[in-house]
């Protein structure tokens, strides 16, 4: 059975779903740890309450980010990890931790990527006047969130809304794709090859699988 290890920095509500997709053996995985840049992090108790190994790094304890993530990548291969999981994981990992783990990292933004990589996603499509906002799972490179697109869900914009409609939306539809995709990762169904995501061994469109581009061919 493959091994995940999820990186939370606040709240888990995707490590939350994740850990109910595990336990419901949707994902045949398990959770081998869960590592934390925040000690105060609500998601370090939701693994405890699951009994899942908890760790936490603070910056405050390492010489600079890249020592840190030295010793999160340390930790994590102690561990026997297949897959590094992002959920909510603020903080910019290093190259040297990309790399170390290339086709490995997973992460979900609450924009359609390419648009409004970055933070406060949602009050940027808001004023961009957009009519639909997403999310979207996608595999880590150095680029932040630059990585090969795996999976999008969208949602819509109303006149009406505000920040936190179209966040409460969003977060609808993360919990339901990001299970998935860490479900095709583990069952084997998809990897990363030269910065393309392949499923099944075709390789995905730019914008992801089941994307209104692949749809049109």
């Amino acid at each position: 059975m493959k091994k995940i290890a999820v990186l939370i920095s606040g709240q888990g509500n995707n490590l939350q779903a994740i850990i109910d997709a595990c336990y419901s053996d949707y994902i045949p995985a398990q959770i081998a740890c869960v590592v934390s840049n925040k000690s105060d992090a609500y998601g370090l108790t939701r693994a405890k309450k699951a009994l899942i190994p908890q760790s936490v790094f603070l910056r405050k304890d390492f010489a600079n980010n890249l020592a840190m993530d030295e010793a999160i990548g340390n930790y994590l291969e102690k561990q026997s990890v297949d897959l590094i999981v992002l959920a909510g994981y603020m903080k910019i990992l290093t190259p040297g931790f990309t790399q170390r783990f290339a086709g490995r990292i997973l992460n979900i933004h609450p924009s359609l990527l390419p648009k409004y990589a970055g933070l406060n996603s949602y009050q940027r499509a808001i004023e961009a006047g957009d009519t639909e906002h997403g999310t979207t799972v996608h595999f880590v490179n150095e680029e932040v969130d630059g990585g090969a697109i795996v999976l999008q869900a969208k949602v819509p914009i109303f006149p009406e809304d505000n920040v936190e409609d179209v966040e409460a939306r969003t977060r609808e539809q993360e919990y339901q794709i990001y299970p998935l995709v860490i479900k095709w990762f583990t069952e084997r169904r998809l990897v990363l090859k030269d910065n393309v995501a392949y499923l099944d061994g075709k390789a995905l469109p730019e914008h992801g699988y089941a994307s209104e581009d692949d749809e049109e061919k």
